[in-house]
């Protein structure tokens, strides 16, 4: 047979099957994308749109009118968006630092694959698998200066009942509590499989080099961690920072504005005070912070590749 000619086919077939490749891809996405242009990209759409407008929607026979940037400038001088920002910039940064530190100590303790380990990290799943709904109702009644159990516990002590969630000194602190209580298993199991994954003949190395523990932890498995570490800071920190239904439920954003986080004061203005024009606004300037803070952690994460390669 002719070599230019089975080439010629060769090269036919492939271009058939690459073709072919295309369509069944794109068969598979199409479903998928019509919803999410239902579902998410119109009403966001929308929402952008409604930004640059007014619009009371517990008005009958409301239209929105427009307003330029005055949803955008009103929000800048918002005293209360300030506030609202620095508690969830607060509550964001102790509560992540916390659960990696934890998570990445625990990873250390549960990085072993004893009967015994796989028990107690099948346990650690439990908070992470309840509904923030369901957890954050739980822990409001355990904190209940009244009826709560923990509080039950302190008057054993001879201590006065404490109110976790009424008084503004406490009422944060148990916010992130419940949040490190929750998240933690989370960070610990993805910290654990990256460990499982780092090679032994590294650490035994660096023992025999005359490496302390702690030696060895950050100079030797602490730089290994740090891809999956990016990874786990970035979707907790932007996780953190959409932190509503625990909040919500737990404490409504008070005593006063002492828990009110970003998300739940979007909420408000939109479906409380019905400003929707500049409820969706602050949510279009959160989406773009948002971005900017995935992206850079990307990018971060791209370097590390590039220096660990």
């Amino acid at each position: 047979m002719n070599p230019i000619k089975s080439a010629k086919k060769r090269s036919g077939s492939g271009r058939l099957r690459s073709r072919s490749d295309t369509i069944t891809t794109w068969a598979f996405l199409t479903p998928t994308f019509l919803i999410l242009c239902i579902t998410a990209f119109i009403p966001l759409l929308y929402s952008f749109y409604l930004s640059f407008h007014s619009l009371k929607i517990n008005m009958p026979n409301a239209q929105p009118v427009f307003i330029g940037l005055n949803n955008f400038k009103m929000m800048f001088g918002d005293e209360r968006f300030a506030t609202a920002c620095k508690n969830t910039v607060f509550f964001v940064v102790v509560s992540v630092a916390f659960e990696v530190v934890l998570g990445t100590m625990l990873a250390m303790m549960l990085s072993s694959d004893t009967k015994a380990t796989r028990l107690i990290v099948s346990l650690c799943l439990i908070p992470m698998i309840m509904a923030p709904v369901a957890s954050g109702t739980l822990w409001r009644m355990m904190l209940d200066r009244s009826t709560g159990v923990i509080n039950y516990f302190i008057t054993l002590l001879g201590v006065e009942p404490i109110a976790f969630l009424a008084d503004i000194k406490y009422a944060m602190g148990s916010i992130i509590f419940v949040d490190v209580w929750r998240q933690t298993p989370w960070v610990t199991i993805l910290m654990a499989s990256a460990l499982k994954g780092i090679s032994s003949s590294s650490i035994e190395a660096a023992v025999v080099d005359g490496a302390t523990r702690l030696g060895v932890f950050f100079r030797v498995i602490l730089p290994l961690l740090r891809p999956v570490m990016i990874i786990v800071l970035m979707i907790r920190i932007v996780d953190g920072f959409k932190v509503f239904d625990t909040v919500f439920v737990m404490t409504g954003g008070g005593p006063g504005m002492a828990t009110e986080m970003l998300p739940n004061f979007i909420y408000n203005q939109g479906l409380k005070y019905f400003n929707t024009g500049y409820s969706s606004a602050m949510a279009f300037v959160f989406i773009f912070f948002m971005s900017l803070v995935s992206g850079g952690f990307i990018m971060l994460r791209n370097k590390v590749d590039r220096d660990m390669g």
